[in-house]
């Protein structure tokens, strides 16, 4: 897949917009993918109940198949109400001749109201459809059907039978405890025979606008396996997802019965940001803290960083300075994540924290040894600068969290950036300054910075000031981070030797 996923969505419809190929295009869209439907079945119903269903001939759902795939390259197909074993057949033979790269089958058998969706006679013919899909998303009573087996009634019982069925059938399973007690929702998504499950927990929200779920996770999971390339990411990017729009669908007022979920409600929220002059607020620090920026650039050790004159044990000091930094740092960015109030947010952070240890103290390890890079005790400039940063996550206000991590991005991209200017074939710290001063880290940035922003921007006045403090801090502290090495090396048996340091 190159651009944007194409997802096809095979599906009934809902009139109210909040099921079957309407929730699944708004799905798509949510994730990023550009979402396309082919109707199994005209439903006549609302948020409270199916009041009849029409099935175009078997002939028109294999024209409508046909068209797309002649036409369009399919990156995921998400299959939901099929209705009977005719249309069933219809898509059997399809997939077949199709093979879409990625099928996600959500076995569409009763409403949320508790309507039938599905024939009696049609329920054979849908486990056939099973071993040609990648992933099946059964609720509990779906998934007790789909093995001839009572309804589970605790957690265990629910994971046995995805077991069973994933073995059985060949085909991952996503278990879902939607429909089991507790305040917490356990899902699992449960691979073929003998290999562990990957187990999800998300906070249960109050509500009675549960319409469409089943729909929405399962497209959304389509779309996200299609952009992340992995089922587990895909699987716990949707569940964040569909927390964020469980949270908010009361404030749609559609319907009388079970409402919609709210698709867009991060986007919603992102946009109302917006309109409050959001950006102006990240500039309005960054020019606060132009004097200490400037400072920054003045020092020594950033001039001679950028020339490739540094000293070889100024530098090996930094960098081991700077692996400790970021075990702690990645623990705050794994805060942030926690806290952050949408999926698209989450997933953000996340990335950083994973970015921390996988990429960067991988990039630290490329110039000191294992010894010299994780033996080495904290100075007090680098503890001052974690100690900020837990302290700001341990206070658990979102915005003001973000704008502690702010400058971790924002100024050593700025740095990194302008110093980059001076790269070399040859430049011994070649390596680091690529590193802050690619395109991936520039978007980032400005992705952290936007974050940040909108953050503060629905925070009230006192939350703002304790923002503007926080970014204020990390600055400074950047500033002094820059600044220790070169303090520090003009003491005696406290930077290690030259020759343990690896020039790139």
């Amino acid at each position: 897949m190159t651009g944007i996923p194409r997802i096809l969505s095979i599906a009934g419809t809902d009139p109210t917009g909040g099921a079957g190929v309407q929730a699944d295009l708004k799905s798509i869209a949510a994730h990023g993918g550009y979402g396309m439907a082919v109707v199994t079945a005209l439903v006549a119903q609302n948020t409270q109940g199916v009041r009849g269903v029409h099935a175009p001939p078997a002939e028109f759902l294999a024209a409508q198949l046909d068209a797309v795939s002649d036409d369009v390259e399919i990156d995921a197909v998400k299959i939901g109400m099929l209705f009977d074993s005719d249309l069933i057949a219809v898509v059997r033979a399809w997939l077949e001749k199709v093979k879409p790269p990625v099928v996600v089958l959500d076995p569409v058998m009763v409403a949320t109201s508790g309507d039938r969706l599905l024939t009696a006679d049609a329920e054979d013919a849908l486990r056939s459809l099973l071993p040609l899909a990648d992933l099946v998303t059964p609720n509990v009573p779906e998934l007790a059907v789909l093995l001839g087996e009572p309804v589970a009634q605790d957690w265990d019982g629910v994971l046995g039978q995805a077991s069973r069925l994933a073995c059985s059938a060949g085909v991952s399973v996503l278990a879902k405890g939607g429909h089991l007690a507790g305040d917490d929702v356990r899902d699992a998504l449960v691979p073929p025979c003998e290999l562990e499950p990957i187990e999800f927990s998300s906070p249960r929200v109050d509500t009675a606008a549960t319409h469409g779920t089943g729909c929405s996770l399962s497209s959304a999971i389509a779309t996200l396996r299609v952009r992340t390339g992995r089922w587990d990411t895909a699987v716990a990017e949707a569940k964040a997802w569909m927390t964020t729009s469980l949270t908010h669908a009361s404030a749609l007022h559609v319907g009388k019965g079970h409402g919609p979920i709210s698709h867009f409600a991060e986007l919603w929220e992102r946009a109302d940001a917006r309109g409050t002059n959001a950006p102006a607020i990240a500039q309005s620090w960054w020019e606060e803290t132009r004097e200490i920026r400037e400072q920054t650039d003045a020092l020594d050790f950033v001039q001679q960083l950028g020339s490739g004159e540094l000293d070889l044990d100024a530098f090996a000091w930094y960098v081991a300075q700077d692996a400790i930094y970021l075990r702690d740092y990645s623990r705050v960015l794994s805060a942030a994540a926690a806290l952050a109030p949408t999926a698209h947010e989450q997933a953000f952070w996340s990335r950083g924290a994973h970015t921390c240890i996988a990429i960067e103290i991988e990039l630290h390890g490329s110039y000191l040894p294992p010894a010299e890079l994780f033996d080495a005790d904290p100075s007090d400039v680098t503890t001052a600068y974690t100690d900020h940063l837990l302290a700001a996550a341990a206070r658990g206000d979102y915005a003001v969290l973000c704008a502690a991590i702010l400058p971790c991005y924002w100024v050593y991209h700025d740095v990194g950036t302008r110093l980059a200017a001076q790269r070399t074939p040859d430049h011994p710290f070649g390596a680091w300054l690529d590193t802050y001063s690619d395109e991936t880290f520039a978007e980032a940035t400005v992705e952290a910075r936007r974050i940040a922003s909108e953050a503060v921007a629905r925070a009230d006045a006192a939350t703002q000031r304790a923002a503007a403090r926080a970014f204020w801090l990390s600055t400074r502290h950047e500033h002094d981070f820059f600044a220790a090495p070169l303090a520090k090396a003009r003491l005696a048996g406290e930077v290690p030797r030259a020759s343990a340091l690896t020039a790139r």
